[in-house]
């Protein structure tokens, strides 16, 4: 478990430093969880009381309409934060589905902890917002890439921003969150 932490130290000292008592409550306000591939972080009308930062292992997030379709949002892997962020600071049910594509395991905070530890570090409260601003910022480059870009030209983008990731998802799922059918995410390989 500390080489756990000591990855999650890292994480944070990415944008802020803190020194070793900061840290000490930092991560006491952490809990630990594992997942084996197919299980749920976070389901539909349950409660989402934790965002999550990855150690190991890779989620997807997604909703389904109303016609039973598939709606990829997001792929998280390593040194990732995921949760139903809506649901999470609202503290109310969860509207999309987050589930493990691989065993994996994580550190769990509670918007209560969280708010503690921003209150009590403010270097804490500053690396949230940065994060904050980061998940922004992708949040709007994929709303754009979505409305101005092929499905072809947002393959090779994803291709060259994260190829370790297209090593470790399934071709249909990739092919979901591009928005296409299996067999055209064949043709842009071919």
């Amino acid at each position: 478990m500390k080489e756990k932490l000591h990855l999650l130290r890292q994480h944070f000292e990415e944008i802020v430093s803190l020194t070793d008592d900061e840290w000490d409550f930092i991560q006491s306000h952490f809990e630990f969880k594992s997942l084996k591939k197919h299980q749920f972080l976070i389901q539909v009308g349950q409660p989402v009381a934790f965002e999550y930062w990855i150690i190991k292992g890779l989620v997807k997030a997604y909703s389904i309409d109303e016609k039973g379709k598939e709606h990829i949002l997001q792929f998280a892997m390593e040194n990732y934060w995921v949760s139903d962020h809506c649901a999470f600071q609202h503290q109310e049910p969860g509207t999309i589905f987050v589930d493990c594509l691989e065993d994996s395991e994580f550190f769990c905070l509670s918007l209560e902890n969280r708010e503690k530890i921003c209150f009590e570090v403010p270097a804490v409260a500053n690396f949230f917002r940065i994060k904050s601003n980061n998940g922004y910022i992708n949040l709007q480059q994929r709303i754009l890439s979505l409305l101005t870009m092929t499905a072809e030209s947002r393959y090779e983008y994803l291709l060259n921003k994260l190829p370790k990731l297209i090593q470790r998802v399934p071709k249909k799922l990739i092919a979901s969150y591009l928005g296409v059918s299996r067999e055209t995410l064949s043709r842009f390989n071919s």
